[in-house]
């Protein structure tokens, strides 16, 4: 919705490599052109690039945090760096799809820097802590006059009454949140202990899923389909070595190590 807002042929969004695949699919189905910098470490979004990214015809900044599929944050000192040097013209877009799940004291919540002046939206669903991916409901914050213009080129009807059931329903559920976290804390925890043991290079993640470096991801992906363990293999973001595993409940956890430890032994 934001593209088709924003956007048009001779415009263009800036957006981090190696970031969530909806933002160039979003910008090219508008008819927007594509402004990509570069990552300050090969997984970690460059705040500093993507000012030096925007020009005169730049509308929208796309800013995964965490990010999807490293699990990287940037933190406060940087975003509030950005914010600075951010064109007021310019929408920003603070996609905290993940956000839940950080720990870091110095993440930025973007919903505290919301003012009646910046273009600033933030973005957040109910697909991930809430569990209900099916669904296909989220939300967005922003200024009035912003979210009115999001009305005004939504279809409507556009999310369902039982998604909207269920969402209220979710935001009742702190039980299950605060599970679900701890869940998420544990299995993380795990993860990273036995894929050192596996020798597995990953990035550290502040999400609920490990971008890990096995090798060859697309054959490592077909090893583990066959074992019924389901995994996202990386090419298609730039990462061919890299497949990207969810946390699961303590027994999917399990099986799943199991599982990439033959398909490691097979592949070596």
């Amino acid at each position: 919705l934001l593209a088709f807002l924003y956007l048009r042929p001779g415009l263009n969004s800036v957006y981090s490599e190696h970031s969530f695949a909806i933002y160039p699919l979003a910008t090219a189905a508008a008819g927007g052109e594509h402004r990509v910098a570069k990552t300050s470490d090969g997984f970690s979004h460059d705040l500093d690039a993507m000012a030096a990214a925007i020009d005169a015809n730049t509308r929208i900044v796309f800013l995964g945090n965490p990010n999807n599929p490293t699990g990287t944050i940037y933190r406060r000192a940087e975003w509030k760096r950005f914010l600075e040097r951010v064109p007021e013209n310019v929408v920003i877009v603070a996609d905290e799809a993940y956000f839940e799940f950080v720990r870091d004291p110095q993440y930025p919540d973007s919903m505290e820097d919301h003012d009646d002046r910046r273009l600033l939206i933030t973005l957040r669903t109910f697909s991930k802590i809430f569990g209900l991916a099916g669904m296909r409901v989220g939300y967005a914050v922003a200024r009035p006059d912003m979210i009115q213009m999001l009305h005004n080129v939504r279809q409507p009807f556009n999310v369902t009454s039982l998604a909207q059931v269920a969402a209220i329903a979710g935001m009742d559920d702190r039980a299950h949140i605060a599970r679900t976290l701890q869940v998420n804390a544990d299995g993380m925890t795990y993860l990273e202990r036995e894929f050192v043991r596996l020798k597995l290079p990953f990035v550290p993640s502040h999400a609920n899923f490990f971008l890990v470096d096995v090798g060859d991801g697309r054959a490592v992906y077909d090893k583990l389909l066959r074992k019924g363990v389901i995994v996202r293999p990386m090419h298609g973001y730039g990462y061919p070595r890299h497949v990207r595993i969810s946390v699961g409940l303590p027994e999917e956890n399990r099986r799943l190590v199991a599982m990439l430890a033959e398909a490691m032994g097979a592949q070596s």
